[in-house]
């Protein structure tokens, strides 16, 4: 018989994007993988792998799974799911298509301990629950998985070393924050590269040697779930992704147009059922999205979450 659960889920605390870093000593700062973020539920050797939004991915990722197993207490884990280059770079698109096309270092980076043996440590001060997992990682040695390393202080400094990098950001904690499962402003996430989360709403027709499709049209939520159309995503596609996307999309072919705002496109409509992340230069004063590149789908995200990321004040 299995040992009994314990806990088999907890709602990922979120970081809030900011527009500028800074230096202040009561707070860490993190790389930001460009990967999936994951929490391992560990029941004495029996490991639950999941996405942020309760996706279980044991089967997605096996190896990672063999070096949890090796751990026979009762832990949580929070962290990120990255597949990085031989420069030590994360590729979205490599760990998206990691099953299939294996390529990289595959590594879970594990950046905050939530639970451990019969404690909940979602009170302590974040410094206390970080230097405990480093402890125990350490002491465990596993294969695979890594302890997310940060400094104090130095967040200017820092985000121009992610910068000349080609990183995607950095994230800032406060030091003595607590566990919340919600967006904070204990922890924010500055970013060198504009990304954006969005619902996939029709495609148009390929041109050119193009197939299968033109470019996606593309949208997000507003609060009042509505489906506001932000750009159309003409870039970052190969021969397999335009396949593979089309395969995806075909199925979810409808008649009307799913967008609120009803862009004047002649165009494909599909349900708003897929979420991808896109890469772009700024935004334009009609809010939409100049020079769109598609990153990668996100199985990890619900559509009606996916709303305009726009800086917050610290």
């Amino acid at each position: 018989m299995p040992p009994r659960k314990v806990l088999n889920f907890i709602s990922p605390m979120l970081a809030t994007l900011i527009k500028q870093p800074f230096d202040d000593e009561n707070w860490i700062f993190e790389i930001k993988f460009d990967g999936y973020r994951a929490l391992a539920f560990i029941n004495h050797k029996h490991v639950q792998l999941k996405s942020r939004n309760n996706q279980l991915w044991n089967t997605k990722f096996p190896s990672i799974i063999a070096s949890l197993e090796k751990i026979d207490s009762q832990v949580i884990f929070d962290g990120e799911l990255v597949v990085l280059d031989t420069k030590g770079k994360s590729h979205f698109q490599w760990i998206q298509n990691y099953q299939k096309e294996p390529k990289g270092a595959l590594y879970y980076y594990v950046f905050d301990l939530l639970y451990k043996d019969g404690k909940d440590l979602r009170e302590l001060p974040l410094i206390e629950r970080k230097a405990l997992l480093e402890k125990y990682l350490k002491k465990l040695a596993l294969p695979q998985v890594r302890f997310s390393q940060h400094l104090f202080g130095k967040g200017k400094a820092f985000f121009k070393q992610a910068a000349k990098a080609h990183l995607e950001g950095i994230i800032g904690k406060r030091a003595l924050s607590t566990y919340q499962s919600r967006r904070s402003l204990d922890w924010v996430k500055i970013k060198n590269i504009l990304r954006q989360e969005v619902v996939i709403g029709g495609f148009t027709k390929p041109r050119g040697s193009r197939t299968k499709f033109g470019a996606l049209l593309v949208g997000v939520y507003n609060n009042q779930e509505e489906l506001n159309f932000i750009g159309r995503v003409g870039g970052g596609f190969d021969t397999a992704v335009l396949e593979e996307m089309y395969h995806k999309l075909k199925p979810l072919i409808q008649k009307n147009n799913p967008f609120k705002n009803h862009p004047k496109i002649s165009a494909t409509w599909v349900k708003p059922q897929l979420v991808c992340e896109v890469s772009f230069t700024e935004w334009t004063q009609n809010n939409n999205m100049r020079h769109p590149i598609f990153q990668g789908l996100r199985t990890d995200k619900r559509p009606k979450d996916v709303k305009k990321e726009t800086p917050k004040r610290r």
